[in-house]
């Protein structure tokens, strides 16, 4: 059976498998969407152990402020840059340019995961 935290961290990949290409969310707003009483830490340790799941498009995940915290988990340390810059976002020192633009709320869906 599995534990809760393997839980939490499955419910946290089925919200980022939705964010479309070229838009971001944070660890906060995937949080609050799950109601996870844990919150973004909890978020982001999902997001550190993503590496064994496949499908998992986490470089479009960050912090609140737009910045790309979770860079050190990516191959090398421009693969999250880059994958980003790919699909149409602009980063400057590690920070999406006009993160509200490409901001995506989990929230806005219409129907609970």
């Amino acid at each position: 059976m599995k534990n809760s935290k393997t839980n939490h961290f499955d419910l946290v990949y089925q919200v980022v498998r939705l964010i479309p290409r070229g838009k971001v969310t944070s660890y906060g707003a995937i949080a609050n969407y799950l109601g996870l009483k844990s919150g973004a830490r909890m978020v982001g340790y999902a997001m550190n152990a993503s590496h064994t799941v496949p499908d998992i498009p986490a470089h479009r995940v960050v912090n609140r402020n737009g910045v790309l915290t979770g860079k050190h988990h990516f191959g090398h340390p421009e693969e999250m840059q880059q994958l980003l810059e790919a699909e149409g976002l602009k980063i400057i020192q590690d920070q999406i340019q006009d993160f509200k633009t490409y901001f995506w709320d989990p929230n806005e869906l219409e129907a609970r995961l």
